[in-house]
């Protein structure tokens, strides 16, 4: 139905729009840093940030946090560093039947 040849959305494309839109709201005459330190927004940023740390404590930490550790740092990131002291070193990589073929 869409088809989109460009499924990147582009984080630079954000930068610039995000460094447009201060630039306009400058020009109106908005001062951001009033509005940022203005006690009912300071409110606001403090309740949003404590329902971040809820979710992160009661749902996203034991996850991220077991990934982290047990997936990520024993599995990937400990052969990565070992395969790179054995190249390093003078030798090829532990397993090489893992090791994509080169052409």
């Amino acid at each position: 139905m869409f088809n989109y040849k460009n499924k990147n959305k582009g984080l630079i494309k954000w930068i610039f729009l995000i460094i447009i839109a201060i630039i306009i709201l400058s020009y109106l005459g908005f001062d951001l840093r009033s509005i940022v330190e203005a006690d009912g927004t300071q409110n606001n940023l403090n309740y949003v940030w404590g329902g971040v740390v809820m979710v992160w404590d009661n749902y996203l930490a034991n996850p991220v946090l077991y990934f982290w550790q047990n997936i990520f740092l024993d599995l990937i990131w400990s052969a990565f560093v070992e395969n790179m002291e054995n190249i390093n070193g003078g030798g090829s990589i532990i397993n090489p039947e893992l090791a994509p073929e080169t052409f």
